[in-house]
């Protein structure tokens, strides 16, 4: 996305049932703010739409279930929320403005109420057991986003997959090192040593790098123009050498010292010389009629390698209160 498009927002939010009937609010003050990462717990949304005449608040807090809110910019405007109506709340700001609040959530029934019962025969492959899963959720309604080529080998017993297909979802993943997500009522699988590939988009300021990233405990923090591409999973180039680095404690002995032999050999303050990252979280916020119009992200560092063992080892001398590695 060029500079020279970053203006003139645009902006879509469809809210409709299951039917498909559906009213557009493009043209009201929407404000709003998705949640967006690579956890297994669903995406969310907080929308308030101003002023709306008494029926139209009615239909959305009675009949209808479903919204997919799109935004961005003339020649860059794509979806960035599509989830089920979890509540909806009516209010006054003061005698002339009036809002309707709707909480939103994707893939969550899917998430909390799918079942699975179904036993693999000895010999059936990661692939085998992961469609198995995909046609367990799918009953829920989501679909089948990006996987990636699984290992080929087959089991030596068979096994039987009972219980909630999330807690199934999350042993296979763990046993195969990938990460799994719901992303727009799609079923993602990413490994733990990979991303979605695809292009890779630019951030520098002149392609709406607000601010100076910053190094946090939890990865590399970024502030950028509201941008649809932006996807869990991917990659994005930072090409930028200005990087405001974590602060490290001063304590000298304890938790704080492990901390901060933690932060300084883990992959969350590492920083990758080509400016390549991996996007862990994307949060949306806009305002159609104000100035938020943004997508803030938190990432890590492509090439982050693990701890080394004199790191690790230096960790474990400090007892108990010590920071342990990933289970």
């Amino acid at each position: 996305m060029s500079a020279q498009v970053q203006y003139l927002r645009q902006f879509s939010l469809v809210i409709g049932g299951p039917d498909g009937s559906g009213l557009e609010f493009s043209e009201f003050r929407v404000t709003f703010t998705i949640r967006r990462g690579d956890y297994q717990t669903p995406n969310s949304a907080d929308i308030r739409i101003y002023n709306l005449s008494a029926n139209t608040a009615n239909l959305i807090q009675k009949e209808f279930t479903q919204l997919s809110l799109s935004a961005g910019y003339p020649g860059n405007i794509g979806l960035i929320f599509r989830g089920n109506i979890k509540q909806v709340r009516k209010g006054r700001i003061d005698q002339k403005d009036s809002y309707v609040d709707v909480t939103a959530a994707d893939g969550d029934e899917a998430y909390n109420f799918t079942p699975i019962n179904t036993s693999l025969k000895a010999g059936t492959t990661p692939g085998g057991v992961y469609q198995a899963l995909v046609t367990a959720f799918k009953q829920k309604g989501l679909t089948q986003g990006y996987a990636p080529n699984l290992t080929q080998s087959g089991s030596v017993r068979g096994c039987v997959l009972y219980g909630t297909a999330r807690d199934e979802m999350r042993r296979f993943a763990n046993d195969n090192e990938c990460s799994w997500s719901i992303q727009n009522g799609n079923l993602t699988l990413i490994p733990l040593t990979s991303y979605i590939p695809g292009n890779v988009i630019t951030i520098t300021p002149s392609t709406g790098l607000i601010g100076v990233p910053e190094q946090t405990q939890n990865g590399l923090q970024m502030r950028v123009l509201l941008n649809p591409n932006i996807k869990i999973g991917q990659v994005v180039k930072l090409d930028s050498s200005d990087i405001n680095k974590l602060r490290f404690g001063l304590t000298s002995q304890g938790q704080q010292q492990a901390n901060n032999i933690f932060l300084n050999k883990q992959v969350l303050n590492t920083a990758n010389p080509d400016g390549l990252y991996f996007v862990m979280v994307a949060n949306h916020t806009g305002d159609t009629r104000g100035r938020d119009w943004y997508t803030d992200m938190t990432c890590l560092a492509v090439d982050a390698t693990v701890p080394s063992a004199d790191a690790l080892n230096a960790l474990f001398a400090l007892g108990d209160d010590a920071i342990k590695p990933f289970n």
